[in-house]
């Protein structure tokens, strides 16, 4: 082979390598820092957060004749994080379900990096509140166990922890 032929593989080989390690350091990057996420209107504004602006509370049903078991809708009032970076915060629950995870589209934003983008949900069935993983990667638990698939019902004053916050349904 001629020396122009070596010289440009040489070249071609050092620029592939400079394209993998800028393609690692990005990934590394990524993962370190995370995407960029953009706020919301409401937060850019300086207004409350899209958590703290859900909607108010729908008027309750009238008392269950079923005793004991899950927390009723006529009962609970709202979500309370007690734990985590957001503790003391307390959201008005309507009957509509809840996400919640890191993602601006959740309806409870959580960001840690223990939390999935869409980590569980809260959602009402038939007069008790349940909470659902939505398949994460570090699991959400009740009461201390790790539960997945099904909805599982909660009771007022039942921990639900979520990545490294815990909250609980109060009256």
């Amino acid at each position: 082979m001629s020396e122009l032929v070596l010289l440009l593989l040489r070249i071609g080989f050092l620029v592939l390598l400079w394209f993998f390690v800028f393609g690692v350091v990005y990934s590394l990057r990524a993962d370190l820092f995370g995407v960029k996420v953009r706020k919301l209107p409401a937060e850019a504004a300086g207004g409350a957060p899209a958590a703290a602006a859900a909607p108010a509370a729908a008027p309750r049903a009238a008392p269950s004749p079923r005793a004991g078991g899950a927390a009723r809708v006529n009962s609970v009032s709202k979500l309370v994080i007690t734990s985590g970076p957001k503790a003391g915060l307390e959201l008005p629950l309507g009957t509509e379900p809840m996400t919640i995870g890191r993602s601006s589209e959740s309806g409870l934003v959580i960001r840690d990096d223990y939390t999935s983008s869409h980590h569980a949900r809260l959602l009402l069935r038939g007069d008790s509140w349940a909470v659902q993983d939505l398949d994460s990667t570090n699991g959400t638990f009740v009461g201390g166990k790790r539960i997945s698939g099904a909805p599982v019902p909660i009771n007022i004053g039942d921990a639900v922890k979520v990545g490294a916050t815990t909250f609980e349904l109060r009256a």
